[in-house]
């Protein structure tokens, strides 16, 4: 025996335990187990040892029979309450299956024979329900289309058609089921006015199934609004034993002893369809079993908090159960693995007709069952009338009698008659039988015009369209006529998209993620991943019923698209219409710029000439396909070829188009190699302050552009006139007359400077005999100074001679006295 070296050492976590305690015992009683010891820890290895517990596993298994009989009783008890509170509504359902008139009704009442026909009115707008809804659902290329989550990239467009092709194979290949379920949902839609259908993976199939369920086997409780929040749902189901059998060897039930024959439940409403249609309902050989999607709260499976108590919250459950012996033989969660909120998982899918206040809808039986009734009523009086009057009864005298017997006479037959006494008129007397009555048949024409128009049935009259009447108001009848119905229409799109992405779930989950795409011949698959970046979607179109009406829809779009046709996409335009009247090869028929792919130049050119669109790609040498479609738009013989062709103005401008696109592109590597970085791609949005800073950058390596440009083109220039002759005898003359500018300039510049010279010379002359005059008007101002100051000297001298003379007078004649 080995034992590997793993056993040995102390588990994860324990290591810190296994310094303080080195010591270990490991202690083999079984070859095939072994038993760790270290201190207090106590570990047992034991290869037979079951698993834990398994999330998806049938919680049967493992809860106590207790138990399973108190939830089994609980769950009895709730569905017979769900089934009385819907009692009035089973009775007008089956009242209203009658109202079919599928089956020819046998009266003897007021006579044998009497009539018995059921007017077709609900009838009617259930066929043509079914058969319009089909075909908008259902097309020969499937049901289901696609649309991409988020951003679009090549990746996801990729993914988006092989996730389509993919869904479809599945629903009309894998799936043969899948329509005539379908059909039997659009029947009984229009009439109960709710329908629904069952989505889950069928472990006896390995596959998805979509399985129709009528209203009658869906229990929904009182007060319910709808599926998706009520509490509980309960699907009343019916297997044979060999089926039961299947599921339990797989494991899906719990094995239990299932009897020999099974006591016969046979509904009111199912008793009433068989009878209908012709069936007998006196035994059936099925199982009948509830499945209850429900909230429970199950002893041992509590909800607990972060600290381990339980909180009482009710967790999803699908219980399912015997009826009869009310054996409950499986019990399993009902919410995702990984799921911390424990959501309910959602398997049911509930179409409606006309919503109404409670959880089921109101269908036909319940809109025009009045009017159908009456109708019928009233047909029946006036054929009973017409037959009383066609073959009246009256009385007759006890002695006449006719040979042979009473059965009635034949056109052109005559008969013997014993006559006891008078005339024959005297010994008859017919009842006063009348023909039907006009009054009688014009009101049932009404009820019937009155009950179609609700049902939105009634045929528009083209009698009252004129021939030149504008598509928009054509379109406004329309809209007007089939209102109701496109409501109709678009709910039962929602809830078939509901339908749909239920089913891709469950194709997603059971797909293998490291799947590698290579399809199978004659089909198309997708991988695991394809199913996240798309949404699927039902092909109908949620805003038109009918195929009409999109047509008027899109000639609406043409009128408007001729007044103004540069700024519609024509191409695309005429594709969609193709598409929508399911004309097959549509993309060969009117190719678009989408379904272009890369190709040379060469090739884009034979497409111009051919009239197919062109289109660039961002990757592309935008350089070397400039070139070449100048090249061949410049080629004379390509010139004169298309010049013949009617369609050349359409042809060049197509080309002309398509070089402005590699222009754009060439301008934009440009400006990455100016900014060093690669812009976003041009079909991405951008935030407000990443589209500002970037026009920053492009308006800085803008003008690096343009002087590059500007540069080449006059490399170029020069290149292209180098080798012209003509050009250099030109250049050369140029190059003389630019010499013998250039002497006179010099000439010019030398006589300009000798009158500079001069008159500078003049100028400094000038200066100085300024000058010179200023000094000599100096010199005299000042020499004036001098002898204005002499003068005032001399003055002054002779004033103080004369005050000394004067003053010596005086002081003479003093002298003299003395």
């Amino acid at each position: 025996m080995s034992i590997e070296k793993s056993l040995y050492e102390a588990p994860q976590g324990l290591s810190a335990l296994a310094e303080e305690e080195p010591d270990i015992e490991i202690e083999i009683e079984d070859p095939e187990s072994v038993n760790i010891k270290m201190g207090d820890v106590e570990i047992e290895i034991d290869p037979d040892a079951e698993d834990g517990e398994n999330f998806n596993q049938n919680l049967v298994e493992v809860m106590e029979d207790a138990d399973l009989q108190q939830l089994a009783g609980d769950l009895t008890e709730d569905i017979d309450n769900d089934l009385a509170s819907r009692k009035d509504w089973e009775k007008m359902y089956k009242d209203g299956i009658t109202l079919l008139g599928l089956k020819f009704e046998e009266r003897t009442e007021p006579w044998n024979g009497a009539c018995g026909v059921f007017h077709p009115m609900i009838t009617e707008a259930v066929v043509r329900f079914q058969s319009d809804t089909i075909m908008e659902t259902f097309p020969a290329k499937g049901p289901a289309r696609t649309q991409i989550i988020g951003k679009e990239t090549p990746e996801k467009k990729e993914a988006a058609i092989r996730v389509q092709d993919d869904m479809n194979y599945q629903l009309t290949e894998k799936m043969p089921e899948y329509r005539l379920e379908h059909e039997k949902m659009l029947w009984n839609l229009p009439s109960a006015g709710s329908a629904f259908k069952k989505i889950y993976f069928d472990p006896s199939l390995d596959r998805q199934v979509a399985v129709f369920i009528p209203a009658e086997d869906v229990i929904l409780p009182y007060g319910a609004s709808d599926i998706e929040t009520c509490s509980r749902i309960t699907h009343r189901m019916r297997k044979n034993k060999n089926e039961l059998l299947k599921l339990m060897n797989a494991g899906f039930y719990a094995e239990t002893d299932l009897e020999d024959e099974p006591d016969t439940f046979l509904n009111e409403i199912q008793q009433k369809k068989d009878k209908e249609t012709g069936f007998s309902a006196s035994f059936d050989d099925r199982y009948e079993l509830y499945e209850i999607h429900a909230d429970l709260d199950l002893p041992g499976f509590e909800d607990e908090d972060e600290d381990g108590e339980p909180t009482g919250i009710a967790l999803p459950y699908v219980v399912t159960m015997l009826r009869g012996t009310e054996e409950i033989i499986a019990i399993r969660r009902n919410w995702k693995e990984d799921d911390e909120l424990k959501l309910k998982r959602q398997h049911f899918v509930h179409y409606q007709y006309i919503p109404g206040y409670g959880s089921y809808g109101f269908g036909l039986f319940h809109l025009i069952g009045g009017y159908a009734k009456s109708a019928t009523s009233i047909m029946r009086q006036l054929v009973d009338a017409g037959t009383l009057s066609n073959l009246p009864g009256g009385l007759k005298a006890r002695g006449l009698r006719i040979r042979g017997d009473d059965t009635p006479i034949a056109p052109g037959e005559f008969r013997d008659v014993d006559l006891g006494a008078g005339n024959i008129r005297d010994n008859i007397l017919p009842l006063p039988y009348k023909e039907p009555s006009v009054v009688l048949s014009g009101l049932m024409d009404k009820i019937v015009e009155e009950g179609r128009r609700f049902a939105a049935t009634s045929d528009m009259k083209v009698a009252d369209m004129s021939n030149q009447a504008p598509v928009g108001t054509t379109l406004a009848i329309l809209e007007r006529t089939l209102k109701v119905m496109s409501a109709v229409q678009a709910r039962t799109h929602y809830t078939m998209k509901q339908e749909l992405q239920l089913l891709a779930a469950i194709i997603r989950d059971y797909t293998d993620p490291d799947y590698t795409y290579e399809p199978e011949e004659g089909r198309a698959s997708a991988k695991k991943s394809d199913y996240s970046m798309v949404e699927v979607i039902p092909v109908s179109d949620p805003n038109a019923a009918t195929l009409s009406q999109r047509v008027v829809q899109y000639q609406a779009v043409i009128q408007l698209a001729q007044m103004a046709p540069q700024i519609y996409n024509l191409p695309v335009l005429h594709r969609q219409m193709l598409d929508v009247l399911g004309i097959k090869h549509a993309d060969k028929l009117v190719p678009l710029e989408e379904d272009q792919k890369p190709t040379d130049p060469v090739t884009e050119n034979m497409n111009a000439l051919k009239g197919k669109p062109l289109k660039a790609f961002i990757y592309q040498d935008h350089e070397s396909h400039i070139k070449v479609h100048q090249s061949a738009m410049t080629d004379p013989i390509v010139q004169q070829l298309i010049g013949q062709n009617p369609q050349a103005p359409v042809i060049m401008a197509a080309m002309q188009s398509h070089i402005a696109e590699h222009v754009g592109y060439a301008y934009r590597q440009k400006i990455e190699i100016a900014l060093g970085v690669a812009l976003p791609n041009p079909e991405d949005e951008m935030p407000e302050d990443m589209e500002k800073e970037i026009s920053r950058l492009m308006a800085e390596a803008a003008p690096q552009v343009l002087a590059q440009s500007k540069a080449m083109v006059a490399q170029q220039q020069a290149q292209q006139n180098a080798q012209d002759p003509i050009l250099q005898l030109q250049m050369q003359e140029l190059q003389i007359k630019q010499k013998e500018v250039a002497l006179k300039e010099k000439k010019l510049m030398a006589d300009a400077a000798a009158k500079a010279d001069e008159l500078e010379i003049q100028k400094q002359k000038i200066e100085s005999t300024e000058k010179i005059a200023g000094m000599n008007a100096t010199l005299k101002d000042l020499q004036a100074k001098q002898a204005l100051q002499a003068r005032q000297e001399e003055s002054g001298a002779k004033l103080g001679l004369d005050l000394a003379h004067k003053r010596a007078l005086l002081q003479q004649p003093k002298k003299t006295e003395k």
